[in-house]
């Protein structure tokens, strides 16, 4: 057995479709080192932070130090390649999400849909001062387009408003469920404009006069995400801070399409992480003298999740190949997140009965943190219906969201 085929049992054993194989060798060393950190650093604390939802202080420097956007490892036998691959961002987000979907979460808002709403939103002088920073973690970002009484139909509903006089914007309105927004350096605010109806991106700082903050209380999944409640009463942006390329509902719709396969892949690590945490429990768990392991009932659960994970890989793969080709469809994402979604949730419901009373324990066994996210992710960047629905629009040529 090579070095590189044993890097590939040890990172990814649960790969039985060998879709890892397809990954260099530097993405490989780089996706190693994601993983060593996690195990080393957060592992014998993640539980506890659960619980107690808190943040890793030193989390999202830690991540940044990867350079997982520009490190030459990426781009070794890449020859003119500009990004990372599709295939990479697959493992990254996997490989998080398989640790932990809160950690996996608070990264994706930032490198996803933060990242991405500069990067498609800005003019070129916005992008090259902000891209930069946000690639390096030198500046953290979020995503603040989801309002309390809108979530799903934003598009139609978002009620959040821009005022121009003269070069300065006054932005009024409520945003929520807005992850990291309170230790953000730049805070992306969706907000109509009052004048032509028409949406637009202001840049905010959570320090601005007319900012207010507060973090939600009480979650049950997420735990380790603090999702915030913001609170804008005549903040004033100057127009040099709106992102220039931002106009239409479609323009936003583009940032949420680039960034909803990253849910699907952060469902598919979930279902690994459910797959781990309960092999770990049987194998160690006794009950009529022997292990769990070897009763017939429990070894069917831990195979429907190991079935449930390869069809969630294989989707994965597809889907990356797809927009390494330049294709963004909207109905493969929707499909991958929907499916993806919905089999992680069967699968930490047969992982957590295999677990018994144990398995609600939280602070102790791992089985209990990944059976909660899983609602998180079952809801966010479109619930299962909406993208069913987005679906079903594909397939009848007719619409039924109204």
């Amino acid at each position: 057995m090579t070095n590189r085929e044993d890097l590939l049992n040890a990172l990814y054993p649960e790969d039985i479709l060998s879709i890892a194989k397809d990954l260099t060798d530097g993405e490989l060393e780089l996706l190693k080192q994601l993983d060593d950190l996690l195990e080393s650093k957060y592992r014998k604390t993640v539980n506890r932070h659960w619980v107690e939802a808190t943040v890793p202080e030193d989390f999202f420097e830690e991540i940044g130090k990867l350079n997982y956007f520009t490190n030459p490892l990426l781009y070794k036998d890449r020859d003119g390649a500009k990004t990372p691959s599709q295939l990479f961002q697959f493992f990254m987000a996997y490989t998080l999400a398989r640790f932990d979907v809160s950690l996996a979460t608070l990264l994706g808002v930032h490198q996803g849909l933060g990242h991405n709403t500069f990067l498609f939103g800005g003019s070129k002088e916005q992008v090259a001062k902000y891209i930069p920073k946000l690639q390096s973690h030198e500046l953290r970002t979020c995503f603040a387009l989801t309002e309390p009484e809108h979530g799903s139909d934003v598009a139609g509903g978002l009620t959040t408003t821009a005022e121009k006089k003269g070069d300065v914007w006054l932005i009024n309105g409520e945003k929520k469920w807005i992850g990291g927004a309170h230790v953000s350096d730049v805070i992306p605010v969706f907000a109509v404009n009052k004048e032509t109806g028409k949406p637009h991106c202001f840049v905010v700082t959570p320090d601005q006069e007319g900012v207010d903050i507060d973090i939600l209380q009480d979650k049950i999944a997420l735990r380790i995400v603090p999702n915030a409640h913001i609170k804008l009463n005549n903040v004033q942006v100057k127009e040099a801070d709106r992102l220039q390329n931002i106009t239409s509902f479609k323009d936003i719709a583009k940032i949420l399409y680039s960034t909803r396969a990253g849910v699907a892949y952060m469902a598919t690590g979930a279902l690994a992480g459910t797959l781990r945490a309960t092999l770990d429990y049987v194998k160690q768990r006794k009950q009529f003298g022997k292990s769990i392991s070897q009763y017939q009932l429990v070894q069917e659960k831990v195979s429907m999740i190991q079935g449930n994970l390869a069809h969630a890989m294989a989707i994965c793969a597809a889907l990356a190949r797809k927009q390494a080709n330049g294709e963004y469809d909207e109905v493969a994402t929707s499909t991958a997140k929907m499916m993806n979604a919905l089999r992680l949730r069967e699968s930490v419901a047969m992982g957590r009965g295999v677990t018994g009373g144990n398995g609600i324990l939280a602070g102790e066994y791992d089985i209990a943190r990944f059976f909660s996210d899983a609602e998180a992710i079952y809801t966010y960047e479109g619930t299962h219906e909406i993208n069913a629905l987005v679906i079903g629009r594909a397939l009848t040529g007719a619409s039924a969201f109204i």
